[in-house]
């Protein structure tokens, strides 16, 4: 069985080497790729002296990166993990046996803080973490802990099938969602969550970045979910229109006269809004389904490693 560790990075100088060590150790036969996302100090080349492929990714963004790491690496798993040393190389072997052993799509590191102080991991993206978490379960269902790790093990099957369209931090929201509309097996590993080094610093924005991903969450809805989605639009129109409406109604009730007639083509035109959305997400549906499809025959196309092994 072949596993490939897949270490995007973007100016991880200070902690790169030790990451490629320190998988080394815990999945000797593992090959380790290291993905540079146009560092401005030495990523590639501690990589490189540490024993990790070095691949160069020009576009910016994590998420381009994911695109890029799915596309070059042929493996049987793979193992994401960042390069900023706060994940734990001794769970990456649970992870790769949960993923084998329960014949899994996808087994996410699940972040459990390795400080009596909780400082680890900035309150602010706790919280985020939290809000953003359980709107996907509102939206597409699932049981995620910590949607936005980025320590999880993959099979070949979610790799070669996953699209891959966020460009940044939003990757793990898609990668989340995939799965989910895939109805893929998943599950999680809790693994420890460590402090960032001194001198490596968080990419990672919590408002800037949370934004983003409340933005793709909503994309991903509409995309995966037209018909509801587009539903709920028409429908916010359609009570809106209801509203303006109402002293219309009454006034009529009582004279049997219409005087507000810019009140009423107001009131009328949202509601035909409200209707063409409906329409447009019964429409777009049919699309989905189409675009659903491919992805389960890409899916479809590669074995298990279960399979593989004969077991």
């Amino acid at each position: 069985m072949k596993v490939a560790v897949l270490v995007p990075c973007y100016n991880e100088g200070t902690t790169v080497a030790r990451v490629v060590k320190d998988f080394q150790k815990v999945l000797p036969d593992a090959e380790i790729h290291v993905f540079d996302n146009n560092s401005t100090d030495k990523t590639a080349e501690l990589a490189h002296n540490a024993g990790a492929v070095v691949h160069f990714v020009i576009r910016p963004g994590k998420g381009n990166v994911v695109r890029r790491m799915f596309a070059d690496v042929d493996a049987d798993a793979y193992l994401m993990v960042d390069g900023d040393a706060t994940y734990d190389a001794p769970s990456a072997p649970k992870l790769i046996k949960k993923l084998i052993d329960e014949d899994l799509d996808m087994v996410v590191g699940c972040r459990v803080e390795d400080s009596k102080d909780n400082n680890n991991y900035r309150l602010g993206h706790r919280l985020g973490n939290r809000l953003l978490t359980g709107s996907v379960q509102k939206m597409f269902g699932g049981q995620f802990t910590d949607m936005l790790s980025g320590y999880r093990a993959f099979s070949r099957r979610f790799a070669k099938s996953f699209p891959a369209e966020s460009g940044r931090f939003e990757i793990e929201t898609e990668l989340t969602v995939h799965a989910l509309e895939m109805k893929m097996a998943y599950g999680e590993v809790a693994t420890p969550y460590f402090e960032r080094p001194i001198g490596s610093e968080s990419k990672l924005s919590t408002y800037k970045d949370g934004i983003r991903i409340l933005k793709m969450i909503a994309r991903l809805y509409s995309n995966e979910r037209p018909s509801r989605f587009w539903a709920l639009v028409g429908s916010t129109f359609i009570l809106i229109a209801a509203v303006i409406m109402i002293p219309v109604f009454i006034e009529y009730l009582s004279t049997h006269l219409v005087q507000r007639f810019p009140t009423l083509i107001v009131a009328s035109g949202l509601a035909v809004v409200g209707v063409l959305c409906a329409t447009i997400g019964l429409v777009l549906r049919t699309v989905t389904k189409g675009r659903n499809e491919s992805k389960h025959l890409a899916y479809l196309q590669h074995k298990s490693v279960r399979n593989d092994l004969g077991l």
